[in-house]
């Protein structure tokens, strides 16, 4: 995968393209090229692990669950639970409702409600795992292994926009939204007390001056 093409290349089946509007027309910008980013960035990294597609984890499924996992975020999500699984049931309504069996819609649908969550989401499986690390590589953990060739190549096609910054903005809006949405402990709870405090998050923080920047 070291073709600008091969490395930005998404799945083409009316599904996912479908997908990929859905996110379009309920996140903003900055929120839905993070998204296709961690998916990029989770395909890199089953590569680099000698994970293989189809035998060792669905890829649809794993597009999915990158491409869909911050719908929460959307003033389309009901707001009157975290964030991850408002956009959870988002996400398992959209692929039931366009013919995803149960178990499947079931795996997409941990993967997003556990994104957030260390340790947990690396234990239950490689559509958990790789969307979680997917994820996080894109705030600029742990992407030792991505050439900045493929670095370069991602970004290009799909810029970062201040994405930190503006979605933890989203993720304040829908914690704002509900007394339920950011008990603690979860992330929102603690970007509310951090921006409260002084502004700028530690996640901002360390994303700006991490491998990507903003």
């Amino acid at each position: 995968m070291d073709t600008t093409t091969s490395v930005t290349a998404l799945p083409d089946t009316p599904l996912a393209v479908s997908a990929v509007e859905y996110v379009r027309a309920c996140e903003t910008e900055p929120a839905v090229n993070h998204s296709i980013r961690s998916y990029l960035f989770a395909m890199l990294l089953a590569e680099h692990e000698g994970m293989r597609p189809v035998a060792d984890f669905d890829p649809g499924l794993l597009f999915y669950a990158c491409v869909l996992h911050d719908l929460g975020t959307s003033p389309l999500a009901s707001g009157t639970q975290r964030f991850e699984v408002d956009g959870a049931d988002m996400a398992a309504t959209f692929l039931a409702g366009n013919g995803i069996g149960a178990g499947d819609v079931d795996l997409v649908w941990e993967a997003i409600a556990l994104h957030s969550t260390p340790g947990i989401p690396e234990r239950r499986g490689p559509i958990a795992y790789l969307t979680r690390l997917g994820v996080a590589i894109d705030f600029g953990f742990g992407s030792e292994f991505i050439s900045d060739q493929q670095g370069r190549a991602i970004h290009e096609r799909y810029p970062r926009l201040n994405m930190a910054t503006a979605l933890i903005d989203e993720i304040v809006r829908h914690a704002a939204r509900g007394r339920l949405n950011a008990l603690p402990p979860s992330i929102a709870a603690d970007l509310i007390r951090e921006r409260k405090e002084g502004g700028l998050t530690t996640l901002e923080r360390l994303t700006h001056a991490g491998r990507w920047g903003e």
